[in-house]
């Protein structure tokens, strides 16, 4: 609950600190996840462009992707379960909806953004993720 509520202050407490009103906070959180979702769409797309040769692993991928999605569906639905959403959270439910979407999102930006940039030399856990810097010769794989 404190990581909760560390988080929302995080998130809102710059909004209040502006001067903002309701209005303007929701639709700055809203467009500030809109910007997110547009970061984790290029980092996805870069992503299936540099691995574009590897059929096993862009299969995986998009199959990550999708369970990522359902992934962040239910936690907003676990974190908003109820169908009445503004009578059970007020009227702040859709900019700390937009919020929670965005922290999801830059969590997800982060994972995608290994694949793209690298790790580095020596990161022998790092499965598919390729090596920076690092001249990287893949088998086609069906």
């Amino acid at each position: 609950m404190l990581k909760v509520t560390v988080l929302v202050m995080t998130l809102f407490i710059p909004y209040v600190v502006l001067g903002q009103t309701q209005g303007e906070m929701e639709q700055a959180a809203c467009d500030e996840s809109k910007r997110a979702d547009a970061d984790l769409n290029r980092e996805y797309q870069q992503l299936l462009h540099q691995y574009r040769d590897d059929v096993r692993f862009i299969r995986n991928a998009r199959r990550a992707q999708r369970a990522w999605i359902a992934y962040r569906d239910a936690q907003l639905a676990l974190l908003y379960p109820y169908a009445e959403r503004r009578g059970a959270y007020g009227s702040v439910y859709p900019m700390c909806r937009c919020m929670a979407v965005l922290e999801l999102t830059k969590e997800r930006v982060e994972e995608l953004r290994r694949w793209v940039e690298g790790v580095e030399e020596g990161d022998v856990c790092s499965g598919s993720i390729k090596i920076r810097n690092h001249v990287w010769i893949r088998k086609k794989s069906h």
